[in-house]
């Protein structure tokens, strides 16, 4: 199959931008749309250094550089038709557990105009209950009594900002690309508040030189399997360790708020606007929201694959009325959107076989998701007295979920909430349906204060434990 090179001298790049959180999605969407760029001469100052904090990073980033950092994306069309492409738009890799240091002279470094983050939903280390910065966590206790030892992205992050500011090398944006409504705003509070508790002169130099525009991104993009890594491979030809593969769709909306400059990667596709809100509020009302909302009943029904649970005519309906009732009314559609046009692009994106996700990569995480995706336009629905047939059905699930660990057909599973707190452990070891909805991922809305909510949750409840997902389903559509 013809492999589309990248088209510049990788010896010319310089890295103009440090990006922390060298993951699959930002292999395939930002690395992407800059590999593009960097074909133009005026723009070879944008490469990418990128920056890796864990210690289980240790392999993509052996995998990366016994390859020269050059990966493969391969691009799956919804018609079957699939692209390769070689990256190489990833010029430097640094590893916080093997080299410290070179993180914060890379970010204190005058040719970096750019900090992007991609580290999650859960990454901003933000209450659940209060939404605002945790500074009792041990990990950034630590980080604010020991400056100079960094050991979460924010430490580094001050402390590179911190020899930018004494080394006289100037402003700086810092541009988060994680799915949240209003991530920047998100980013500023949680980078902020950080710095101020550990250094007001920081704190005073950060309001003026650095800006943090709010971003929208989309593309997706599964976790690859070993399986994954030999399809890949033998499909392009080449022994890559590091392979990344997405769907054909992408789309990046950035807030034009870039202190020292950008790149123009408007010219490979990337919207700016000064106002990123109804992208946002479109995207994680609908795409989001609809993943999550899928997620849990297609696993307990028993599918692993999302494009096999899109070929269940029930799941696809209680999608697409999800979406329709529920969600269109509070998402005023984008300038230039046909709102109609992208609830079915959605519909061909979940179901697309060249893609396959895993279903349990969009139950992963819940804690960190709902509070995003779920509970802002659950609130307008109480609020407006809606139908919540369908999101009471959601909850349920998701108790179902991580309660039992066994589905439909009898087989267990592992659960991944890396933010659940013993305290939720215990709400859902509960045999009481109601202790439940004190998770705190649900913290901002009293649902036992509606009536409707919990009369329709505990039925659910009763109904999914006794008849399973599949029967219960079926009754709601």
């Amino acid at each position: 199959m013809d492999i589309q090179a990248f088209q510049y001298d990788s010896k010319n790049i310089k890295s103009g931008i440090l990006h922390i959180g060298v993951g699959n999605f930002h292999r395939a969407h930002q690395q992407f749309y800059t590999n593009e760029l960097l074909k133009h001469e005026d723009q070879q100052n944008w490469g990418i250094c990128g920056v890796c904090l864990l210690p289980s990073d240790e392999k993509i980033v052996n995998n990366l550089r016994s390859q020269n950092l050059d990966y493969t994306l391969t691009i799956c069309g919804r018609d079957g038709k699939d692209e390769i492409h070689k990256i190489g738009s990833l010029t430097e890799l640094i590893w916080g557990v093997e080299d410290p240091k070179a993180i914060v002279d890379k970010i204190a470094n005058s040719s970096i105009k750019i900090i992007t983050l991609t580290i999650t939903e859960g990454g901003y280390n933000l209450d659940k209950e209060t939404n605002e910065f945790n500074l009792n966590d041990e990990k950034i206790k630590h980080d604010l009594e020991n400056p100079s030892n960094p050991t979460t992205v924010f430490g580094f992050i001050a402390e590179g900002l911190r020899k930018r500011k004494a080394d006289g090398n100037g402003s700086i944006t810092i541009l988060s690309c994680d799915n949240l409504q209003h991530n920047g705003n998100t980013a500023k509070r949680s980078f902020t508040t950080f710095i101020e508790a550990q250094d007001k002169n920081l704190a005073e130099w950060v309001k003026e030189n650095v800006t943090f525009p709010n971003s929208m991104v989309d593309r997706i993009t599964p976790a690859t399997t070993p399986e994954d890594v030999i399809r890949l491979n033998k499909k392009s030809g080449i022994d890559d360790k590091a392979p990344v593969y997405c769907e054909d769709f992408t789309q990046w909306v950035i807030e034009d708020n870039f202190i020292a400059g950008r790149p123009s990667w408007e010219k490979v596709g990337v919207e700016f606007t000064q106002d990123v809100t109804a992208f946002e509020n479109m995207k994680l009302s609908l795409l989001n929201a609809s993943h999550t909302l899928l997620s849990y009943p297609s696993f307990l029904k028993g599918y692993r694959k999302v494009d096999e649970a899109m070929e269940d005519k029930s799941i696809v309906k209680f999608i697409r009325d999800f979406m329709d009732t529920d969600i269109t009314p509070y998402v005023p559609a984008p300038e230039n959107t046909d709102l109609e046009k992208y609830k079915q692009t959605l519909i061909e994106r979940f179901a697309n076989h060249s893609v396959s996700d895993q279903v349990s990569r969009l139950c992963f995480d819940g804690i960190s998701k709902f509070p995003v995706y779920i509970m802002p336009n659950l609130t307008k629905m109480i609020d407006d007295d809606k139908d919540l047939t369908r999101v009471a059905f959601l909850f349920a699930s998701y108790r179902q979920y991580l309660k039992y660990k066994v589905d439909d057909k009898g087989h267990s599973y592992d659960i991944a909430e890396p933010w659940m707190t013993e305290n939720d452990e215990k709400l859902i070891s509960s045999d009481n349906p109601l202790d439940f909805l004190s998770l705190s991922a649900f913290k901002s809305v009293d649902l036992k204060e509606s009536g409707s909510f919990i009369q329709l949750y505990e039925r659910f409840v009763s109904e999914i434990k006794n008849q399973g997902t599949t029967q219960v389903l079926e009754s709601i559509i």
